[in-house]
Order: structure tokens, then sequence, then C-alpha cells
């Protein structure tokens, strides 16, 4: 696995590196906004870790830019305390975020979950999902509503995935976290959340398809009757 870390602080990036190394990925690490656009617009890497407090474009406008041409996977490293920060890197599009300063397992572990969603897997039999006028096709991660295709992030992908497979049951945040995380759900942990209101955005036009039920989760609707 190719790992690109953006952040400015070259000795913490290094001793980032080092760790990461010892654990089997290759990694490189760039030291400012605008040449860590450039290393991940390369097509090289399969994921970023990425500060937000860079010189030149900040950790959210490479962010930005980054999502106009591309899904790979996205850490942030955030300001520990800082929770506009996480939020705001999710709106943008990240997958998850780490406070600083963080422990390096931790950081493994983020990314070991990140490598588990994108390494190959048996796709079901029912590659095809159809509900609600929403079609998802497992193998080609290809979404479309109404018969017009929608763009979706790989974690978007997975967790709209992960809620049409349970169509017409509520889907509970803690399951999904844990799900796509591998970690224990955490009552301040809004990633899904974040996600979720951009997979509505994206798929959302005259209809109700994901019903929050307050406290539990998440259901994925499978007629107007269980939007009520």
């Amino acid at each position: 696995m190719e790992i690109l870390v953006v952040d400015d602080d070259a000795e913490l990036a290094a001793l980032v590196s080092r760790f990461l190394q010892r654990e089997g990925y290759h990694v490189t690490a760039a030291h400012d906004g605008d040449a860590g656009l450039g290393d991940a617009l390369s097509g090289r890497f399969d994921l970023i870790v990425l500060d937000v407090m860079l010189p030149g474009l900040d950790g959210f406008s490479v962010l930005r830019k980054l999502r106009e041409k591309s899904k790979i996977p996205v850490i942030m490293l955030t300001a520990r305390g800082q929770d506009i920060d996480r939020i705001t890197g999710l709106e943008l599009g990240a997958d998850d975020y780490l406070p600083k300063p963080f422990n390096p397992h931790e950081l493994v572990a983020r990314i070991k979950a990140v490598a588990r969603r994108l390494s190959p897997r048996e796709v079901a039999p029912d590659t095809r999902i159809e509900v609600n006028g929403v079609s998802l096709d497992a193998s080609s991660r290809e979404v479309s509503v109404d018969g017009k295709r929608v763009e979706l992030t790989t974690i978007e992908f997975d967790i709209l995935e992960m809620l049409m497979r349970a169509a017409g049951r509520v889907l509970p945040r803690d399951t999904i976290i844990e799900n796509l995380y591998d970690r224990k759900a955490s009552g301040f942990d809004q990633s899904v959340n974040v996600h979720i209101s951009h997979i509505r955005r994206k798929l959302e036009m005259d209809r109700t398809l994901i019903k929050t039920v307050r406290g539990v989760g998440y259901q994925f609707c499978r007629n107007a009757g269980d939007a009520a």
C-alpha cells in the first residue's frame, strides 16, 4: 500500500513514515499543501494522511481540490479539541480524522480499516441491489437513482451498501461505525452522521431515502411508508 503523508512538521512526518514503513507500508512525505496536492493527484498513492495546518494551501484547500478529481481515501490530522476542523474535513470529503497528538498505533489501525474496505472481496451473488429507485452494483461500485448515475466516495458507497442490504430495518449507528472503522463507536464521533448527510444530498431529490431513527441509527426506506 502506497501512503502519502502531508505534514509541515518534517520531524513528525519522518517519525510517522518510519513507523508505517516498519508496518510494511511504502511511504512518501510532503511538507506543504502545493507539493502534497501535486503528489496526491499523481495516481501513485492508495491513501493520504493529510494535516490541516500547512504552508501554502492548507489541508482543507488540498482536500477540496483533490475531491474535484479523485476519490482516494483521506485521513485528516486535526488539532485535538477542534471539533470544527473535524466536521469541516468530513464535509469536504475526508474519510476519517485523527486528532493530534496521536498514538502511531492508532494511525495504523485507521489505515488498516481503510485498507480492509479497499481490498478485493468476494462479491455476493446479489451483486446488484435495487431499492426504492436506487440501484447499487457492488462489483462495479456504481450507484444510480432513477436511472441517473451518482458519484460517491469510497466510504459513502460502503455506507450506502450497508444500509441498502438492510433496507426496511434500522441499522444502529454504532454498528455502522464498527463495521467501517474497526473501532468502538464514540458518542462524539460525527463521521457517519456527516457521510450520511452527503449521501442524502446526492441521492434524495423528491423523496426520503434514508431515515434517521433518533438515538438508534438509520433506515434505508423501501417505500414511502417506511419514510413516514
